[in-house]
C-alpha cells in the first residue's frame, strides 16, 4: 500500500519528495495507464491549486485523453491546436502564465488561467504529453516546470 508523506521545505526539496513518490509508484511497472493514472493521482493531490493534472497519448493523428484527475476532459486534441498540441507538436515545455490570452487555447475546463505541458517522446517518437491546469492566472514558475519535467522523465523510464 501506498502513502503519500506532506511535502515539506522548499519548492525544490518538495518536487525532489515527490519525485521521491512518483519513482516508488513507478517501480517495477512498466505499464503506461497503470502508471500515467498513479502519477495522474499522486501529483493531484500533492500540489496546491491545480483543477486537473493527466495525459494524453499520441495515436499517430491527434492527442487522446489517457488517465487524469479532475472534471472530464476533452477527448482529442489535433497537434495543431491548443497549448497540449504546442507542446506535442514543438517537442518543448508549455509554461503558460494565462491561457486566455494563448492562441488557440482550447478551454476544457473554463475554470482554467494557467497551464503547464511537458511533452513525453521516447527517442524520436512522440508518446504524448503530461499537462497540468490551474484556476490561478502564473502558477506555474520555473520551478515547478523542473519538477515536473523530471516526474515525467521518471514515467518516460518506467515505460522503456
Amino acid at each position: 500500500m501506498f502513502t503519500a508523506s506532506v511535502l515539506a521545505g522548499s519548492k525544490p526539496e518538495q518536487y525532489a519528495q515527490l519525485l521521491e513518490q512518483a519513482r516508488g509508484l513507478l517501480h517495477g511497472e512498466r505499464d503506461r495507464i497503470a502508471n500515467a493514472a498513479n502519477l495522474s493521482a499522486l501529483v493531484y493531490h500533492a500540489l496546491p491549486d491545480l483543477n486537473w493534472v493527466g495525459f494524453y497519448f499520441f495515436d499517430g493523428t491527434e492527442l487522446v485523453v489517457g488517465p487524469f484527475q479532475g472534471l472530464p476532459a476533452c477527448v482529442r486534441i489535433p497537434l495543431d491546436k491548443g497549448v497540449c498540441g504546442a507542446a506535442a507538436r514543438t517537442r518543448t515545455t508549455q509554461r503558460i502564465d494565462d491561457v486566455n490570452a494563448f492562441p488557440g487555447h482550447i478551454a476544457c475546463d473554463s475554470a482554467s488561467r494557467s497551464e503547464l505541458v511537458v511533452p513525453l517522446s521516447l527517442g524520436d517518437a512522440l508518446l504524448g504529453v503530461f499537462d497540468l491546469d490551474s484556476p490561478l492566472p502564473a502558477r506555474f514558475d520555473v520551478e515547478d516546470q523542473r519538477g515536473l519535467e523530471a516526474i515525467a522523465q521518471a514515467f518516460l523510464e518506467a515505460c522503456a
